[in-house]
């Protein structure tokens, strides 16, 4: 499955000497470790742990059993299934896995189950390493309502949320009428902006908690959800924390996350620019405090908003980030390499003084997402031509090459696109000139907007904030134009049969071409998928309600014979995680609904009629 001698995607480096670097550190122990993802986050573990000289074993589900991850892994196990739910949140599936492999440590990555302290705890009861911070801290973190407890007790003060988990809409209402609208819902045991919903008027609380739970369920495996004030110009500062078994802990500087859409950052920076640095060393030391706390160790990330010269506890991320990478560049550390070695019981090999930063980094993330004019929409599908950039500077984090395809079940992160300068003013520069660069055919990304939040005055000046990309900048002109995918990669499907190997019967699994399987059985019948004829989505206004992109229609909010207006959701498809409104283009009467919750339609698809 790879492994040495194995040709690998080429990780391009940023060719500069930080001020400070991390010291070696002796190999851990253990000799092989289980990475419990997928996608670029899969892909960086594996090749710290090959650097390291650590086997490393790969789990996936039926769509993942080709992809780049389970490609560069020492071994590779089949999880099944396709949703997150039926394989990398499959807790018996993945403990059968690290049984199966003699893995002795494990590492979650982030999302599905890296912040989940039952997965942790059914691992370390089995006497294997999990790389993250202990179960307890986990449960204390991981609940963002005890999380903002735990913050109080050492003096770290939160934006004014309550804390209790929600159980109705009135909640909602009672805490916006009390504190001011808007308000936020989010997911208790989440993170990264996924489960959260703004409430901007009591008649949103009712449908806006149903999403943000359902949200949640589906990429944390669990629906709480509690509510907080919405900040409406902060900025969006995190702080990279460090601990290990012996009572050390350090902040890594800051990193500014505030350019974001749907609550999802798009860009990232270290360290935070335009920070005054009394604010940047009491946010550090705050950082730390939370995180010893709790007695947390291995990697971390404490969040702030920071509006008008204040500052707010956000929430804790009890794992590593998917901004890590531009920490990385301006401090000269490995911090996956750092994980595996805490987690090993090895000591910090280094103190807060150590630490001093280098130049200005920034990070693109590369969603899978068509963004002409400012939509965002899911872009799902095959890559057919993939060319990252290169020079002095750059680094590219992926998880996708040439051939490979972006699924509708999971995450729509290509890969992350890291840059270093001097300076800030050289940074942008470079991840202009790099973005440029870029080639990328089959699906559309969001590279044209992240090309305009760089080059704009308000995001060079540093004055946007976590609200500014979508209700402060022009994204009207923006289309992400590329070439459809081509045909000729057939798709594949699976069969059972029996063989024998030296007299001895056994029963295999084959993923062969979708042709020869149904000549084989004679015509076995695809997964169900509603189709029909109609145009692209949503521009017609003639009466037939079409779907944008491909996905999974998990709520119906209309019925037959039922009036609707203009820009009523007809039925929310979600695609990559992500929940999208289908709405109406005209008023009418709803005379025939072509789909069912749970079907998965394709762009253009129609999935109503209104007359």
């Amino acid at each position: 499955m790879g492994g040495p001698g194995k040709s690998l995607c080429v990780n391009i480096s940023a060719y500069h000497t930080p001020v400070f670097t991390q010291p070696s550190l002796p190999k851990p122990s253990f000799d092989k470790v289980l990475v419990a993802n997928r996608g670029e986050i899969a892909v960086r573990v594996i090749r710290a742990c090959q650097e390291l000289g650590i086997g490393t074993v790969a789990v996936y589900s039926e769509l993942d059993r080709d992809a780049l991850h389970v490609r560069l892994a020492d071994e590779a196990f089949a999880l099944g299934g396709q949703t997150a739910a039926e394989s990398y949140l499959n807790t018996e599936a993945i403990l059968g896995a690290i049984e199966a492999s003699g893995a002795q440590a494990v590492h979650p990555g982030y999302g599905f189950f890296s912040e989940n302290a039952d997965f942790a705890r059914a691992i370390t009861e089995r006497g294997i390493t999990f790389i993250g911070p202990p179960p307890a801290a986990i449960e204390v973190m991981g609940d963002k309502i005890s999380a903002r407890d735990a913050a109080e007790k050492v003096g770290v003060h939160g934006v004014p949320g309550i804390t209790e988990f929600l159980t109705s809409p009135e909640e909602i209402v009672a805490f916006g009428n009390s504190a001011g609208w808007p308000i936020a819902i989010k997911a208790a045991f989440g993170g990264g902006g996924r489960g959260m919903k703004v409430v901007t008027s009591p008649d949103e609380a009712a449908s806006q908690l149903e999403s943000a739970q359902r949200e949640a369920l589906a990429y944390f495996g669990r629906d709480e959800c509690y509510v907080e004030r919405y900040l409406t110009k902060p900025r969006h500062i995190e702080i990279q924390v460090l601990c290990d078994g012996h009572g050390n802990g350090v902040y890594l500087g800051q990193r500014d996350c505030s350019a974001q859409r749907r609550h999802q950052k798009l860009i990232e920076e270290a360290p935070a620019p335009d920070l005054p640095a009394d604010i940047a060393k009491a946010m550090g030391e705050d950082a730390v405090k939370v995180a010893l706390g709790c007695d947390y160790t291995n990697a971390g990330t404490v969040e702030f908003l920071y509006e008008d010269g204040a500052y707010f506890y956000l929430e804790m991320n009890t794992r590593l980030q998917v901004e890590h990478p531009v920490t990385e560049l301006v401090t000269g550390l490995d911090l996956v390499a750092l994980q595996l070695h805490v987690a090993d019981g090895g000591e910090l090999p280094f103190g807060q003084d150590d630490i001093e930063l280098s130049g200005h980094a920034i990070e693109v993330r590369i969603n899978a997402e068509d963004p002409t004019g400012g939509a965002f929409l899911p872009s799902p599908g095959p890559i057919t031509k993939l060319r990252v950039p290169s020079g002095f500077g750059v680094r590219w984090d992926g998880g996708y090459e040439a051939g490979d395809e972006i699924s509708q079940y999971y995450d729509n992160l290509v890969g992350k696109l890291i840059c270093w300068g001097n300076d800030r003013p050289t940074a942008i520069a470079r991840t202009l000139r790099a973005l440029r660069e870029f080639e990328i055919e089959g699906i559309k990304t969001t590279i044209p907007a992240d090309i305009a939040i760089l080059a704009d005055p308000v995001f060079q000046a540093c004055e946007h904030s976590t609200k500014w990309v979508e209700d402060g900048l022009d994204l009207s002109n923006i289309a992400a134009d590329t070439p459809a995918p081509e045909d000729g990669a057939e798709p594949k499907i699976r069969r059972d049969i029996d063989v024998e190997v030296n007299g001895k019967r056994f029963a295999v699994s084959m993923w062969v071409p979708e042709s020869a399987g149904m000549m084989a059985t004679g015509g076995a019948k695809k997964p169900k998928r509603r189709t029909s004829a109609g145009g692209a989505g949503g521009g017609s206004g003639s009466g037939d309600v079409t779907v944008p992109m491909q996905g999974t229609i998990i709520k119906i909010s209309v019925e037959v014979g039922q009036q609707v207006e203009v820009g009523d959701t007809i039925v929310v498809l979600e695609a990559m995680k992500m929940e999208n409104n289908v709405g109406a283009e005209k008023a009418g009467t709803i005379t025939e609904i072509k789909v069912a919750t749970g079907d998965s339609v394709s762009g253009g698809d129609v999935v109503a009629k209104i007359e």
